[in-house]
């Protein structure tokens, strides 16, 4: 029977360049035409797009799943699932002759599994041709994305032998890694996979074919939190810019300073650094958009929950421009995600990042590119969600050095913290936890006290925790005999004189003739040892953000 696709259908946008349309059509229908029995020769073109797969997780209600592939051109494609009958044509898609392209959304399902789901094909010659997706989950699918501390393996934390052991207790927890890639123009698939859509276990996570262990840490504390099932999908390569993963667009409006090429960029110690951990191999592409090309570009019609982010390593040695790209990057990523999975995947979807821990060259006092490079990555606010980056969450990790780490400090191991420090931020901005403190303390108010040479630091924006003294100062002060803080005016070192009350710190200063004009904190490339900087939270051991405000 032919299906009238006028019936119940909604009108797409495709990132493939053709027109096309999705429907649930009349169920009595479809199930005559599915169920025809018609031999002939089988088309070896129908086929999903290469990401989908047995024991997937696709995005829960209140988001649409999208399945889409390749089917020889005219074929009626039939999914059948959970008592529904959804169909589409393959149309003329950029594939070849005779390959046309098809695109099904799904009613919202939700969190359930694990399930079936089956896909056939009629093609315009009589043949049918099925494929049937195996113990698919339905829960909330998160992309990782970034450089090496991204990349970084589970087989290489502190604890990997006893983590990798006790990850197979998480049956409802499932991980794809998607292959190094680069191109100069978008791909519209992903063209290998390094690891297909597994269950987590020593050999999946741990084997030859790698997972990352902050996007591991982060679904698993997830899914410890809510239950519900969790796709991860890495898409990360060591030793890369922030500039190879942003859309062309991106760069145009960040101007020549955010410009990379293969030919103006030199291999920084960082890179070198994650040469040691063979996540370079090969050589990471430094032409801008190479990897958004390749390695997002390819997912934009798979549905998702949101995305995690650790990168920014190799953009310390020229920080100035993240402020730019990475904003734009982000809202760049939403509105492509948003048209690409037809609307389904939020507009605005929850996007967090990690603040970046320490350099390759750690040392006591030294500045570098790192503290500029954090302040950037918060677009200069000091905190995430802001105005400039909505629904964006962020844990730190400067308090989270490792100094003998075998492969380099910019590589810390502990990695459980950055996935534990994510989850509790994206359970507060993603899901909606109103009452959960999952950020470490931010200035609200500072009061200089001219008369008593102090300077009083308010945190009140943690709720119902208060804060807690650790380690030694890591505030100064610039004292100034302008207004504003200049290059050669000096900063000095604050002692914290007490705590005052359970939100706030007094400081002892004394700038002599001259007066303060602006405060900082723990703005140092190593600014402290292990989870011992100045100011904590009391319950989740969470450290105050870095900044640099004027105290005008």
């Amino acid at each position: 029977m032919r299906i009238n696709m006028a019936q119940s259908c909604a009108a797409l946008v495709l990132i493939f360049g053709l027109a096309s349309v999705m429907c649930k059509a009349d169920r009595k229908g479809l199930h005559q035409s599915a169920t025809r029995k018609i031999q002939g020769h089988v088309d070896d073109t129908f086929r999903l797009a290469a990401y989908y797969g047995d024991h997937m997780v696709l995005q829960r209600a209140p988001e649409s799943a999208i399945l889409w592939g390749y089917a020889p051109i005219g074929s009626y494609i039939n999914i059948s699932f959970a008592g529904a009958m959804y169909s589409d044509v393959a149309n003329p898609g950029m594939f070849g002759p005779n390959v046309g392209v098809w695109k099904i959304m799904l009613d919202p399902q939700p969190a359930s599994g694990p399930t079936s789901i089956t896909i056939s094909c009629n093609t315009t010659v009589g043949a049918i041709q099925k494929i049937q997706l195996k113990d698919v989950l339905f829960g909330d699918v998160w992309v990782c994305s970034g450089q090496s501390n991204m990349q970084f393996p589970v087989k290489k934390v502190y604890n990997a032998t006893a983590e990798l052991k006790a990850s197979s207790q998480y049956t409802n927890v499932r991980v794809m890694t998607i292959s190094r890639d680069n191109t100069t123009t978008p791909l519209y698939d992903i063209r290998n996979i390094t690891l297909p859509w597994s269950l987590p276990s020593p050999s999946s996570l741990g084997g030859t074919d790698y997972f990352s262990a902050v996007c591991w840490f982060f679904g698993r504390d997830l899914y410890d939190a809510y239950g519900v099932p969790i796709g991860l999908v890495e898409s990360a390569w060591g030793g890369t810019r922030i500039q190879v993963w942003s859309p062309p667009d991106v760069i145009d409006k960040c101007g020549d300073a955010a410009k990379t090429s293969k030919q103006t960029v030199n291999q920084t110690t960082e890179e070198a650094a994650d040469d040691l951990m063979g996540l370079i191999t090969p050589k990471p592409p430094t032409a801008s958009s190479q990897l958004w090309n390749a390695m997002i570009h390819p997912l934009l019609n798979m549905t998702i929950k949101g995305a995690i982010w650790y990168q920014g390593e190799q953009n310390t040695g020229r920080p100035d421009s993240y402020k730019c790209l990475f904003p734009n990057m982000i809202a760049s990523w939403r509105d492509k995600w948003h048209v690409g999975s037809n609307g389904q995947t939020n507009a605005v979807f929850p996007f967090g990042f990690v603040q970046l821990c320490t350099s390759t060259r750690p040392e006591i006092g030294n500045i570098g590119g790192f503290p500029v490079l954090r302040w950037h990555q918060t677009t200069d606010y000091g905190y995430a969600p802001n105005p400039a980056m909505p629904n964006v969450f962020m844990a730190t990790a400067l308090d989270l050095p490792d100094l003998q780490s075998t492969i380099s400090p910019v590589h810390p191991r502990d990695k459980q913290d950055v996935g534990l420090r994510l989850s509790l931020a994206a359970r507060g901005i993603a899901y909606g936890e109103k009452s959960l403190v999952y950020q470490g303390p931010f200035p609200t108010k500072i009061t200089v006290d001219e008369s008593q040479l102090t300077i009083l630091v308010m945190y009140d924006n943690i709720g119902s925790d208060h804060i807690k003294l650790v380690g030694a100062s890591g505030f100064e002060v610039c004292c100034s005999f302008q207004d504003t803080c200049q290059a050669n005016d000096v900063w000095l070192p604050l002692p914290v004189l007490s705590l005052t009350n359970i939100y706030a710190i007094t400081l002892s200063y004394d700038c002599l003739m001259a007066k303060p004009v602006a405060l900082r904190y723990l703005w140092r490339d190593y600014p402290c040892t292990f989870k011992d900087c100045t100011v904590y939270t009391e319950k989740n051991n969470l450290p105050a953000l870095p900044f640099v405000l004027p105290l005008n």
